[in-house]
């Protein structure tokens, strides 16, 4: 992925009450040094991020995408983002992406050890070809996430309920699926209820019944899977959040690992059990997501 675009953003120029209010953010070299070596984000993945898909230069759902924004900033004691400067940021950079599908990272970081602010960025790439996998479908396994389902509730500052940067687990838990033979993992926790995908939500179907877990587990709540659901309902099909123990995943009719750039892929197979794939519903399925949606 080779970022096209790329502006860094002012906190604090949203504030009215300080001088130089209105410069909220500059347009910066995608390819040149922007960062300081003392930037937390990269010492240690202290900060939060929002991937958003972009279709046609249309951003998806952005209203959801800068709540999830907003609520990990709360969760991780970082400063509340002006969402009309985020705002403003996305539409600048959504008009500078080419046709077809691309993808716009919003990035709000502690900032530089002992500074002042908080440093934020916006980026814009092109975004894989992922149509093969919609069709083709994704090998998954189930992980164990070693915390039980009730470790959000008893340790919020674990911050299992925030889009953060710390990725190395999720990143650990793909090459560990890699390693059994499959494409991906589905994490369960420590007593055996199902959680999510390492970059993704889970949806599974129970004859004409589709479900996700419960996201007060520790989950992160998936814009794209608040918005199938939303579809699935408007056809008539029962959408519902449940606790779904991993006896129960092995049971699926079918399942899909949902998110904002490669939308929904059909689980091929689990813990190498072959599962069903619609293909005309999975692709009915991305081709709404496929539409813009606000």
């Amino acid at each position: 992925m080779s970022w096209r675009f790329a502006l860094l953003i002012d906190p604090l120029a949203a504030d009215v009450s300080l001088p130089g209010y209105g410069h909220t953010f500059e347009v910066v070299d995608p390819s040149a040094p922007a960062l300081s070596v003392g930037e937390l984000s990269t010492q240690r993945g202290d900060g939060i991020f929002e991937s958003i898909g972009v279709i046609n230069g249309h951003a998806q759902e952005v209203d959801a995408h800068l709540e999830r924004l907003e609520h990990s900033a709360r969760l991780c004691d970082l400063p509340a983002p002006h969402l009309a400067q985020w705002r403003e940021a996305i539409e600048v950079t959504a008009a500078v992406c080419p046709e077809g599908e691309c993808v716009i990272k919003l990035i709000l970081s502690r900032g530089i050890e002992h500074g002042p602010t908080p440093t934020a960025w916006v980026t814009a790439a092109e975004a894989p070809n992922n149509a093969p996998v919609r069709v083709n479908g994704v090998r998954a396994v189930t992980l164990d996430r070693g915390l039980d389902s009730g470790a959000s509730e008893r340790a919020p500052w674990l911050l299992l309920g925030a889009k953060t940067l710390s990725y190395a687990v999720n990143m650990a838990a793909l090459r560990e699926a890699k390693r059994q033979g499959a494409d991906d993992a589905i994490f369960v926790s420590s007593d055996g209820i199902v959680l999510e995908g390492p970059t993704s939500s889970v949806i599974l179907r129970f004859g004409d019944r589709f479900i996700t877990p419960q996201p007060g587990a520790g989950i992160l709540h998936g814009t794209t899977q608040m918005s199938v659901f939303e579809h699935l309902t408007a056809r008539g099909h029962e959408a519902t959040y449940e606790t779904i123990t991993a006896a129960e995943l092995e049971e699926a009719d079918a399942a899909w690992l949902v998110s904002s750039v490669r939308l929904a892929a059909p689980v091929s197979a689990l813990n190498a059990k072959k599962l069903v794939m619609d293909a005309e519903f999975t692709a009915s399925i991305n081709e709404y997501l496929l539409s813009p949606r606000d």
